[in-house]
């Protein structure tokens, strides 16, 4: 770009921060400020885990180790086979961000896989 264009570009109110949203109007500062009239922002809703939501219907298959399950779960209508860590929190037991939830096509093709994992590990 040469400098004249970079001197347009200047000229017409800094159009490369109006294109990358950098660059706020008057009318939006406004529009906000009317919106709050001074109040604090609405407050989100709590996150509510799987188990304790009532779109999930859980059987829990086995217990893999301490911390560990297999569950077999309905979810928004749809069934996964959930392999995952879990921690205590205030004496509940609430599913941690390690863990695989499998679709049953996903779950169809590791169980038709599961002799070819058991010669792999033999190997090994």
């Amino acid at each position: 770009m040469d400098l004249t264009m970079f001197s347009h570009i200047r000229a017409t109110g800094n159009l490369v921060e109006k294109m990358w949203g950098k660059g706020k109007r008057k009318d939006d500062e406004d529009r906000a400020s009317e919106e709050n009239d001074g109040r604090a922002p609405p407050k989100k809703a709590p996150k509510t885990s799987a188990v304790d939501s009532e779109d999930s219907d859980e059987i829990i298959v086995c217990e893999i180790s301490k911390n560990r399950r297999v569950a077999v779960r309905n979810w928004q209508g749809k069934i996964w086979v959930d392999i995952r860590e879990f921690y205590v929190k205030d004496g509940k037991q609430l599913p941690g961000k390690k863990g695989i939830s499998l679709s049953l096509d996903q779950w169809k093709v590791l169980r038709d896989h599961v002799k070819d994992i058991d010669k792999a590990l033999a190997e090994s």
